[in-house]
Parts: C-alpha cells; sequence; structure tokens
C-alpha cells in the first residue's frame, strides 16, 4: 500500500501511517519538485491540504489510486466529480476544529467587552488610560447565534458557561437539541432584533451570502456587537462599515473576508472593529486533531472499506453508478426545494415563521427501488440540509442524527401507473406559534426522464411537472382566473425571460368511504416559473417579486436556486 503526503503534516499523522506493516509511505520533504505525478502512477492514497491541485490532469497520473484525504474541510481544489468517474473516494475532515473556532468566537467577544487590543496598544505606549477602557461583561447579555452545527454549538455551550442568553437561529436542526444546549429557537428577525451579540456560524448559500446587509442591520438592536468566523460573504462590508461609524453597530470582529488576504478595505480606518488572518481553526491542537482524525479515516478505508466523511459517491461500481447518478442529482435538487421552504410560511404573505425539521421521510417508487439508494438517500439529506457545516452526500444521514432529525425510508419496487422510478420526498416540521406549536409536512415527487433531466411531478399534494434545474420562482396562489396573465405581465415588465412556465392545482379528494368525489370549491394554485436569470438580473428579481407580492390573490412567493451539490 502506498500512501503519499503531498503536503506537510503533523508527526501524529505520520505516525498513524507509519505503524501500518508494508505500508510504503512518501512524505513531501521526499517528493522533488514537479515529481508529484510520478509518485501517484502507483499510489493508493493521496493526502492533501488546500495547495495541491487535484485536477483532472493530476488524477489522470494515478491509475491505482483509491481515496484523496483532504486535511480540512474545503475540497475546492479537488476536482471530486473527476474522482468519482475514477472510483476514487474524497474525504474531508469536518468538525476536527470546531473547537478552536468556538474559542476564538468568545476570544473575540471578549476582546470587544473589555477593548483588550486597545489596552495592550496603550499600555506598549506608556500611557496609564485606566478610565477609558471600563468595560461590560457577557454574563446576563443575549448572544444570537446563526447556524447551529458542530461549531455554533460549541460556541452555545462555552457561552452558557459565561451566563449568556442564549437564542439561535438554524432551520435544521431539532429543536430538542437545541433545548439540551440551552438555546432558544427563534426567527432570524428576532435573532437581529434581541441580540446583544451576534455569532456567524453557517456556511455560503444564495441564502445566506449577504445576510448582514443594510436590511438586516437596520433591524438589529442599537449597540450590537458582530463575530464573523464563518465565510466573509456572509457580510456587506460597506453596510457594516457604515453601521461602525454611525456607531450603530457598537463592534465587529472578523476573521473571514470576502477576499483574502485582505488587502484594502473601509475596516481599515475603524477603531471599533477587530480583524485577524482567518485563524480561527489555526491552533497547533487543531491541526493534529485534523491530520489525525484524517489518517485514522484513510486508514479505515484502505483496511476495511469503512467511508467516514467523504463528500463524492462511493461503495458503488462504474456500471451501478452509471443508472443511479442521475437520481442522486434529481434528490439533492428535490431535497434544496423542500428544504428551502424549512422556516418560510407558505401559507401567508410573510416569511417570518421559524420552523424546524424533526423527520425526513423517503420512499423509492419502482425501478428506483431496486438500486441502491443510499447515495439518493443522502443526496436528498444534503439537499434539505444546503448550507448546514460540513454536510455533503456521504455523511448527510449521520449529519442528520447529530442534529436530531430522523430518517424513515421506504421501497415500494409494484407501482400502478405513471413513470417507472419515483422519488417521494416528505419533511415533518414543528414551529411555535401565536396558538401554540404546530406541525406540518412538506412532499414533494420526482423523477428522471430521458436519463438526465431530473422533474418535479407534484409538490405538497398539487400535481405539476417542472424541471428541476437553474432559478425557479415557486407561487402559491388563489385558484382564481387572471393570475397567470398577472405573474407572465409582471415578469416581463421587469425583463425577465421566462424559460419554462409548469402549472397545477389542488384536486378535490374522493371520498374513499362513500366511492363519491368530494365537490370542493376553487382552492389553491401552484405555479412553478424558470427563469433565464443573468447575475445583473437580480435588482429587476426582486422588483418583480415584490410585485407578485402585492397581488391579491398570490398568497406567497419565493425563489429557489438548484444547483449540483
Amino acid at each position: 500500500m502506498k500512501i503519499v503526503l503531498a503536503e506537510k503534516v503533523s508527526p501524529a499523522t505520520l505516525a498513524i501511517f507509519q505503524k501500518e506493516s508494508g505500508w510504503n509511505v512518501v512524505t513531501a520533504d521526499q517528493i522533488a519538485p514537479g515529481g508529484l505525478p510520478a509518485e501517484l502512477a502507483d499510489a493508493d492514497a493521496l493526502i492533501v491540504r488546500s495547495a495541491v491541485q487535484a485536477d483532472a490532469t493530476l488524477l489522470a497520473s494515478a491509475p491505482r489510486l483509491r481515496i484523496i484525504g483532504r486535511a480540512g474541510v474545503g475540497v475546492d481544489n479537488i476536482d471530486a466529480a473527476e474522482a468519482t468517474r475514477r472510483g476514487i473516494v474524497v474525504m474531508n475532515t469536518p468538525g476536527a476544529n470546531a473547537t478552536a473556532v468556538a474559542e476564538l468566537t468568545l476570544g473575540l467577544m471578549i476582546s470587544m467587552c473589555r477593548s483588550i487590543p486597545r489596552a495592550n496598544a496603550t499600555m506598549h505606549a506608556a500611557k496609564w488610560e485606566k478610565k477609558s477602557l471600563q468595560g461590560s461583561e457577557l454574563r446576563g447579555k443575549t448572544l444570537g447565534i446563526v447556524g447551529l452545527g458542530r461549531i455554533g454549538l460549541e460556541v452555545a455551550r462555552r457561552a452558557k458557561a459565561f451566563g449568556m442568553d442564549l437564542i439561535g437561529y438554524d432551520p435544521f436542526i431539532a429543536p430538542m437539541i437545541a433545548r439540551e444546549n440551552g438555546v432558544t429557537l427563534v426567527p432570524i428577525d428576532e435573532i437581529f432584533s434581541c441580540s446583544d451579540f451576534l455569532s456567524l456560524h453557517v456556511g455560503l448559500t444564495p441564502q445566506t451570502e449577504g445576510l448582514i446587509n443594510k436590511h438586516s442591520i437596520a433591524i438589529m438592536k442599537k449597540g450590537i456587537r458582530i463575530i464573523n468566523c464563518a465565510r466573509g460573504e456572509l457580510i456587506v462590508d460597506e453596510a457594516l462599515a457604515e453601521a461602525l461609524t454611525s456607531g450603530h453597530v457598537a463592534g465587529a470582529a472578523l476573521d473571514v473576508f470576502r477576499s483574502e488576504p485582505l488587502k484594502d478595505s473601509p475596516y481599515f480606518a475603524l477603531d471599533n472593529i477587530l480583524l485577524s488572518p482567518h485563524i480561527a481553526g489555526s491552533t497547533d491542537e487543531a491541526q493534529e486533531a485534523i491530520g489525525i482524525q484524517l489518517a485514522n479515516q484513510v486508514r479505515d478505508y484502505l483496511k476495511l472499506g469503512v467511508v467516514q466523511n467523504a463528500v463524492n459517491v462511493a461503495s458503488l461500481s462504474a456500471e451501478e453508478y452509471a443508472e443511479v447518478s442521475p437520481y442522486i442529482e434529481m434528490a439533492a435538487r428535490l431535497g434544496q426545494l423542500l428544504g428551502h421552504a424549512v422556516g418560510t410560511d407558505e401559507d401567508a404573505a410573510s416569511a417570518d415563521a421559524c420552523g424546524s425539521v424533526e423527520s425526513i421521510s423517503l420512499t423509492y417508487n419502482g425501478r428506483l427501488a431496486l438500486l441502491k439508494t443510499d447515495m439518493i438517500r443522502n443526496a436528498a439529506i444534503a439537499g434539505v440540509l444546503r448550507g448546514a457545516d460540513g454536510v455533503n452526500r456521504i455523511n448527510a444521514a449521520s449529519a442528520a442524527a447529530e442534529r436530531g432529525i430522523r430518517i424513515q425510508e421506504d421501497k415500494r419496487e409494484q407501482v400502478s401507473g405513471g413513470t417507472g422510478a419515483t422519488l417521494r420526498l416528505s419533511l415533518h416540521w414543528s414551529r411555535k406559534s401565536a396558538s401554540g406549536e404546530e406541525r406540518g409536512t412538506w412532499t414533494g415527487l420526482a423523477t428522471v426522464l430521458h436519463g438526465q433531466s431530473p422533474r418535479l411531478l407534484s409538490y405538497d399534494g398539487i400535481d405539476i411537472e417542472a424541471e428541476l434545474a437553474g432559478t425557479l420562482v415557486v407561487i402559491r396562489n388563489q385558484d382564481v382566473p387572471g393570475v397567470i396573465g398577472r405573474i407572465g405581465t409582471i415578469l416581463g415588465e421587469a425583463q425577465l425571460n421566462i424559460a419554462s412556465f409548469a402549472l397545477g392545482r389542488a384536486k378535490a379528494s374522493p371520498d374513499k368511504s362513500r366511492n363519491q368525489p368530494i365537490h370542493q370549491a376553487p382552492g389553491q394554485a401552484l405555479a412553478v416559473v424558470q427563469l433565464d436569470l443573468a447575475t445583473s438580473a437580480q435588482p429587476q428579481l426582486e422588483q418583480a417579486l415584490n410585485a407578485l407580492r402585492n397581488v391579491t390573490a398570490i398568497t406567497s412567493v419565493r425563489t429557489v436556486e438548484l444547483d449540483s451539490l
């Protein structure tokens, strides 16, 4: 067995491989400049960090390669699709640095409260400015945590020890897990309006990009302090800089930025913001934990076939993968569509309800029930949990379990009528309201047409055929005349091109006990509009969405960006 460590790893990481009898371990300092492809010619495993680009060209030189291990979370430097095509498992190490990131988050909060950087600077300048350095305590303050994955929960546990009141927003965590960690789940606007401190711990998605902007800052309590150790793209820098200058935001601490390294920024001129060069996960302990975790994962896969924290398809032959891969993609997009509805209220004009997924049900029908469905299941769950830290198509089921979400699966080989292979996906959710706890279910049915086109067949009980791709505008409306025309007119006036327009409406259900149809008054209808949307058209889209929401017969409007996971 040959293991190539293409980048420097800790001695403890190296020792795990060296303990294995008969394993040939090649370290980074043994590889000549430009010699990596030659070393990979007979290699079984490749270990990288972020510098080595494991692209299609490099993988072509590794015909025996079985696994690529990434010491860290991001796999942007690995061509996972090419690795999958070649039957190579790609693994990363999510969560290994959670403690390090959580500790820095608390450290930044304390530094802001007690002006530690300024105290140090004035003392080094031989100044004794004790009176001007009076601070405040964390005790009794409200900490709002956006994102309650591994890192968010680690922050919650530590903040609780400081006597802070904890509120959180994460539609993909079970209420029980939040309660066990002392966190009260609330809508995102309540996070903004009630928090003394706001800490961000979510991934980057179209929904979270620019989360901290001019409008969300306006909702925030005056004097709030904001900490971001997640992704720089979560914040609109100009809006935050303006709020820091005006004093509406009392302070901020940023460890991540849209462009790194940070060379030109409106923050440089401000003295009420702490800046650090993306060091949240940079501790000796975290780096060693990452290396040890990865070495154990790679060893267990090579020796036992155990797959942990993989980011691509595994345990499928080339023939099996060729058949199942279109359904994997279909399941991911159906999961995104339904997951996007969680935390919103599609039965009302507003979208401020805080819903949490409690369980996910999957039913595989027809030919689909005969295939290996683990990756289909995980793709669907990963779509639902899109944006949650470290969730991918291999670890999605365990990530859901960590969040207290139950997974139920059913296979039905015999189906009557319709397409021969479908997936029914249901999200069972609960939320608190003025009248008490409410429960509900979002359900979608989808298939693959022509071997490659994922199609929605029904949504929440309404039959509708729509392509699961690109930018979709999902509109619920009263089933009355004139609505379709208004939708087309509004989108046309906004210069938005409609790629496809699918319609469906609720039908009367038969009374099975009497074997007679139930006649109902016109009820709800559904439109799924696919748009050809350029990046520059975002302002027109927002304008059109606002106009659609003002149409009396339309009860809800939302957009969903469907992409490959």
